[in-house]
């Protein structure tokens, strides 16, 4: 039981990367010799020292002889640092715990071959599960090259998120609201529709919070509609600001194009997806990735933006608030829009419920897809 009780308390201390180190893992270490814990670390930042490193400094000559227990397999590879096993089989480190193999090429496996090869023992699957979670955003990336994607919304009980005249301040509490924006202080990109954009008006910042990375903001604007005078375009120079729109108006606007881009606007074209003339969100979420390293994308709405994403298979989790409000009418509008004529319930789209959280007055239940 200590063994798992010295590996929780790993990625406990991993967690505290959490949006600082992207596009890195979350990683965190323990040192244990002779029952006592004689070194912490956790990787604190992007390019910084990795976990390992900072609990064998911490450790000294302690280290030697001990047991680590380490949340995700150790690298064996030059990057923005040195190998960790390198520093692991220097130190004379007896065994080492790996909750989880690393799926970067460069590692996946090799730094468990290089410990076993130095004659130091390596156990592997410990808290696994819990490890692996924390970092899917990380795990995804590597494998698909996509980033992580929450689609975000707030609705009232009977499942609307804005009157049918678009009014939907304030259908959340400020609990809520709060939890949104620490969320905000952490993700790569926020994603909203042009329609959202233009009804609130937004800055997609996060305020009253601590930031722990600043999010390039992204406006899907088919049509080229978000105006000129609109907050976003104007902190555009400050804050990075992205508008997805379509090869067929930046033909037929090109001088709103260059107005937008001479206020700082980076605007991409995207294809066409289906037969709804949606644009294809996955070419944008690929350039986020590959072009701006993106790792983690909160997608805020509307409702036709989410319905594409989830339509799309781009929606990995539903983060749905709930506000305790009714408004009992049929003309209202709806949190997911997918173009879709669905004639049986059989052919809804299934999600998994992963956790409920009481939020003072408001609910937060949080699904998975997928």
């Amino acid at each position: 039981m200590s063994d798992i009780r010295h590996m929780q308390r790993a990625i406990t201390l991993a967690k505290r990367g959490l949006g600082y180190v992207e596009p890195n893992p979350m990683v965190g270490c323990v040192i244990v010799s002779n029952h006592k814990v004689v070194g912490e670390g956790w990787h604190r930042r992007f390019g910084g020292p990795h976990a390992e490193v900072e609990a064998l400094k911490a450790a000294g000559a302690a280290a030697r002889g001990a047991d680590v227990y380490v949340t995700l397999e150790p690298c064996c590879h030059h990057g923005k640092t040195p190998p960790c096993v390198d520093a692991l089989i220097a130190a004379k480190i007896k065994q080492v715990y790996v909750a989880c193999v690393d799926s970067f090429e460069q590692v996946a496996g090799q730094g468990i071959k290089s410990l076993e090869a130095a004659g130091i023992k390596v156990h592997v699957g410990m808290c696994r599960a819990q490890a692996t979670a924390l970092n899917e955003p990380f795990f995804k990336r590597v494998l698909t090259g996509m980033p992580y994607v929450i689609a975000k919304w707030a609705q009232t009980v009977d499942g609307a998120i804005a009157t049918r005249g678009g009014d939907s301040k304030w259908i959340s509490n400020q609990k809520s609201r709060r939890m949104v924006h620490q969320l905000r202080a952490r993700v790569d990109a926020i994603i909203v529709g042009v329609g959202t954009a233009k009804a609130d008006d937004p800055l997609l910042t996060a305020r009253d919070v601590k930031v722990r990375r600043t999010a390039r903001r992204i406006v899907i604007d088919p049509t080229l509609r978000l105006p000129l005078s609109s907050q976003l375009v104007r902190s555009a120079r400050e804050i990075p600001l992205m508008l997805a729109t379509s090869t067929k108006t930046t033909r037929l606007r090109a001088d709103r194009q260059k107005k937008l881009e001479a206020a700082g606007v980076e605007v991409v074209t995207l294809p066409g997806y289906g037969r709804r003339g949606r644009l294809n969100l996955q070419r944008l979420l690929s350039i986020l990735a590959k072009e701006h390293d993106a790792t983690n994308v909160l997608v805020e709405g509307g409702a036709v933006v989410t319905g594409t994403l989830i339509d799309q298979d781009l929606a990995d989790e539903l983060m749905v608030f709930i506000g305790p409000r009714v408004l009992g009418d049929a003309a209202a509008r709806c949190s997911v829009d997918a173009g879709r004529a669905i004639g049986r319930m059989a052919a809804a789209r299934p999600v998994t419920l992963q956790s409920v959280k009481r939020l003072g007055g408001d609910v937060l239940m949080r699904y998975r897809l997928g």
